[in-house]
């Protein structure tokens, strides 16, 4: 692609992401500042919808950016400049650490925080995958409820506390419980219980039968409850903010299918967790990259750390016409400073 191209699509782009309707080569004529004669802009236009970087709607005679249009503009083309003037760069980055250091938040609220901040700066949804809960369990107690009913109590290394109800085969007395408990903090406190599993392999065979079951039942049921609730790892702010996107929300099928993005957030936790290994910012455009569940959404993403060891990813969500000069600095200058205020806390 020419110099000459290169600048009408850019035009083309800013264009549709400033007014939202197809572009027409009036308008590139306009905008563009090349001395082009109309029938030379509408054969490039022809050259780059060949290539796939642009489309033309049925219903008029301008054109509109695809995926791969969009994906070689933010690569390519793209030059950051925090919301139009409206904050300079030192001013964002204020306004967002007083969101996060303003009060004595602790590291949940701190995250809560940072969505709303991603949210209320970027028009569009705010999303944190928070840091997943610790797998391994500090210590086990065992309390008798009656002669089959047991309570697993699970203290994790943060001093989180689960409960479980374990239905045994056999009967245990209170000092069994006790032995058993005693047996599993000592060999296992700070393992996982997928591991505990590993090592009780071995050890099982060395166990008395009862007290072998009563302690196949614990890892199983230690294990569903650190499991439980993966979901719950993801913060979602300003949701409600998308309905008003028409891009978004045009028609019953694109409505259903977004509001099946919040609910299940199964694929929003794939790309975030996709996003957590890799370094900087990360621009998702559906169409374009199986892991945004909308042709029409665009997810902008960057990873978060705690002591310099990545932790999770927070990011905004939006339409594929949006303004990402605005957002990349959002998204960029949230991720540092949840960064230094985790690390801070």
């Amino acid at each position: 692609m020419d110099e000459r191209a290169k600048t009408l699509l850019k035009t083309l782009i800013e264009r549709y992401i400033a007014e939202g309707q197809p572009v027409g080569s009036r308008t590139l004529s306009k905008y563009s500042g090349l001395d082009l004669s109309p029938a030379t802009i509408r054969n490039v236009m022809s050259d780059l919808e060949e290539m796939g970087f642009i489309a033309s709607p049925h219903t008029s005679a301008g054109r509109i950016p695809t995926p791969r249009g969009y994906r070689l503009f933010v690569d390519t083309m793209l030059t950051a400049q925090p919301l139009d003037g409206a904050l300079n760069l030192a001013e964002l980055t204020g306004k967002i650490r007083g969101q996060l250091h303003g009060q004595q938040l602790g590291p949940q609220r701190m995250i809560t925080s940072a969505a709303h901040t991603l949210s209320n700066l970027s028009q569009f949804a705010g999303v944190v995958m928070t840091p997943r809960r610790a797998q391994a369990f500090r210590q086990v107690e065992f309390m008798r409820l009656s002669d089959k009913r047991i309570l697993l109590i699970i203290v994790t290394p943060e001093g989180d506390v689960q409960n479980r109800i374990i239905q045994t085969e056999l009967p245990y007395s209170p000092s069994q419980l006790v032995e058993a408990a005693n047996f599993i903090n000592s060999h296992f406190a700070g393992m996982s219980f997928d591991n505990v599993r590993d090592h009780l392999r071995g050890e099982l065979q060395a166990l008395r039968m009862d007290m072998s079951q009563l302690m196949q039942a614990a890892v199983e049921a230690g294990s569903n409850a650190m499991a439980e609730g993966e979901d719950d790892h993801v913060f979602i702010s300003g949701e409600r903010k998308l309905l008003e996107v028409e891009d978004l929300s045009s028609s019953m099928e694109k409505l259903r299918r977004l509001f099946d993005v919040f609910e299940h957030k199964t694929g929003l936790l794939k790309l975030l967790d996709v996003s957590s290994h890799a370094q900087g910012v990360q621009i998702f455009i559906g169409g374009e990259s199986k892991l945004v569940p909308l042709e029409d959404m665009a997810v902008i993403t960057a990873p978060y750390e705690v002591d310099g060891q990545i932790v999770g990813t927070l990011g905004v969500i939006g339409p594929t016409r949006m303004a990402y000069e605005r957002v990349i600095p959002i998204v960029d200058i949230t991720a540092r400073l949840l960064s230094s205020a985790l690390s801070q806390n």
